[in-house]
């Protein structure tokens, strides 16, 4: 049976799991799902207030005082995405170790549940920004459209590289204290707090090795351009990505019976 098969199959306990791991957040506050909005909301407003309208930064070349408000977050938004769903997917086996050995459920099931609640805080803080930018004039219209494909290409990416390491985790322990260091420097290696524009000419060529700028820099033309990103530029990342998501899966079915024997 394939990984979806199984996990259609279980799509009830899956859905209870995201369900009940989002309430448990909130179980003993005051205002409850309130925080769901407010803490993304404060984030919103930091990136596209402080930024805009009390340092006034902006973007070379372009003249509207929310533009680099706007390019952080065309960023930042999706870089949580893809950090949450492949970090959490790195340590999902570790941290669910008696679970698994307590519990028989199939262990493809741990990384649907991550999708699941990543999905769910992505599409909260989404909407926010949605009804900023609407607010102040800057919607993208048809084209944000095309962020579909290039979500389905980012979560495509953060689950085949969090699916293979975190099964390798299991078995060293050092790989999901490493990921989280590399996390760090891949952040800076990508144009998320600064244009590719303002990178040397020398250094633009490592640039282009990093399988997230292609990424970026589609968010950042439909959110900033109002176009339609390059989809023929991100034919090689999504080629390389559809081999790797194959070749973790692959690697988990694999080494599945062994995980609870490791942990």
């Amino acid at each position: 049976m394939s990984l979806l098969h199984v996990c259609y199959d279980k799509r009830q306990f899956i859905w209870e799991s995201i369900k009940r791991e989002f309430l448990s957040r909130y179980t003993h506050s005051l205002l409850g799902g309130i925080w769901a909005i407010l803490n993304p909301l404060s984030m919103i407003l930091v990136y596209m207030l402080i930024f805009s309208q009390v340092m006034r930064a902006k973007l070379p070349g372009i003249e509207s005082g929310f533009a680099y408000s706007i390019y952080l977050c065309a960023g930042l938004l999706p870089w949580g995405l893809f950090t949450e769903l492949s970090l959490r997917c790195v340590n999902i086996f570790v941290d669910n170790g008696n679970m698994l050995k307590k519990v028989a459920f199939p262990k493809v099931c741990l990384p649907a549940i991550v999708l699941g609640s990543a999905l769910i805080n992505f599409g909260i803080i989404s909407i926010l920004f949605l009804v900023f930018l609407l607010g102040v004039g800057q919607f993208p219209g048809i084209a944000i459209l095309g962020c579909l494909p290039l979500l389905l290409l980012l979560i495509a990416l953060a689950t085949s590289i969090g699916i293979f390491l975190g099964t390798v985790n299991v078995f060293f322990r050092d790989v999901g204290q490493a990921y989280g260091i590399i996390c760090q420097f891949w952040f800076w290696f990508t144009p998320l707090v600064y244009p590719a524009s303002i990178v040397p000419e020398r250094f633009r060529g490592l640039l282009e090795l990093n399988p997230m700028v292609g990424l970026m820099e589609g968010f950042h033309t439909i959110f900033l351009e109002h176009q339609w990103p390059d989809f023929v530029s991100l034919i090689p990342i999504t080629f390389l990505t559809l081999l790797f998501l194959v070749g973790s899966l692959r690697f988990f079915r694999r080494h599945s019976e062994e995980i609870v024997d490791e942990l």
